[in-house]
């Protein structure tokens, strides 16, 4: 077994007075670092470098969660995002989970591979049972495992995939997120084919979010990092309202167990830490990461 490569800390590519200025419109959205970096697969493209053995950023204890919730809530916030590392390995993820929904929307990013019947069933009693809407996100690289299984680990495409059909088998309709992680992922007839793959697998009405790559974490390695002309673009860029109101991080913020963060792009990037509580980061941030230009120019969004 090759050795664990060390991971990459994401500098800044800008200076404060050149790079754009993005105010806080609201705080609408809090996203939760549930299980840090532990993770049960090490995909290849990760942009945070999450694992099995990953626990630089460690796991959330309920304990905590629930002081940010308190927090969040009496601050306005509107819907919460639960993610990792894969946020199922949780020790207390369903009853965090309900908890969350008694205090508003609550989407799960996942890689699917705790969901088994027995999940889909838990899952379905969650989404019943809640004041306020449940969403799953699902990532999946490929209709295949030669697609998928290269990036995401030898397996992972027949356990996913397993898991997707127990899901629409409960009624649920889980988003289904695909990193471009080779050409032509996104084109037109490949968006198509990835639509009735879904309806294959038991989607009456199945949503597909392609995602851009992010050329950090696990990435840089496989293929390569950002360059100067990355670096030019994010200088150079006019934060239009159309632009700044698109963009996740003028409405939301990351809480980890290290404290609070701008978004779960930059969990590497220590200058990206804004306060220990959601009260202290209510101000503009910078868009100083070259990762920022993906958001900007390519439209990546966080969002379900």
């Amino acid at each position: 077994m090759s050795a664990r490569l060390p991971v990459l800390t994401v500098p800044r590519a800008l200076d404060e007075a050149h790079a754009p200025t993005l105010p806080l419109t609201a705080l609408d959205t809090v996203w939760f670092q549930l299980t840090g970096t532990l993770c049960n697969i090490a995909c290849r493209h990760c942009f945070i470098t999450c694992g099995p053995k990953e626990t630089r950023v460690p796991m959330m204890d309920a304990g905590e969660v629930r002081r940010f919730l308190d927090e969040a809530t009496a601050l306005g916030v509107r819907d919460y995002y639960f993610t990792g590392g894969e946020p199922m390995m949780h020790p207390e993820f369903w009853l965090l989970v309900d908890e969350t929904l008694r205090r508003g929307p609550l989407t799960v990013l996942t890689n699917g591979i705790l969901i088994d019947g027995a999940a889909a069933a838990r899952a379905r009693r969650a989404f019943d049972d809640a004041r306020y809407s449940f969403d799953l996100r699902v990532s999946l690289d490929g209709m295949n495992a030669d697609e998928n299984d290269p990036v995401r680990g030898k397996g992972t495409f027949a356990t996913i995939t397993a898991g997707i059909a127990e899901l629409a088998r409960v009624g649920l309709a889980p988003a289904l997120t695909v990193v471009e992680h080779r050409r032509g992922m996104a084109a037109e007839a490949a968006r198509a084919q990835f639509l009735a793959f879904a309806r294959a697998l038991g989607l009456a009405h199945p949503r597909v979010k392609f995602l851009p790559l992010l050329r950090i974490g696990r990435e840089e390695r496989r293929t390569h990092g950002y360059d100067g002309e990355d670096v030019a673009a994010l200088r150079d860029l006019e934060l239009s309202p159309e632009v700044i109101e698109a963009l996740v991080c003028s409405s939301s913020r990351l809480v980890t167990a290290h404290g609070v963060m701008t978004c779960p792009i930059l969990l590497d990037a220590p200058d990206a830490m804004l306060g220990r509580t959601l009260g202290e980061t209510l101000r503009p941030i910078k868009l100083a990461w070259a990762a920022c230009k993906t958001c900007v120019v390519e439209g990546l969004s966080c969002r379900t």
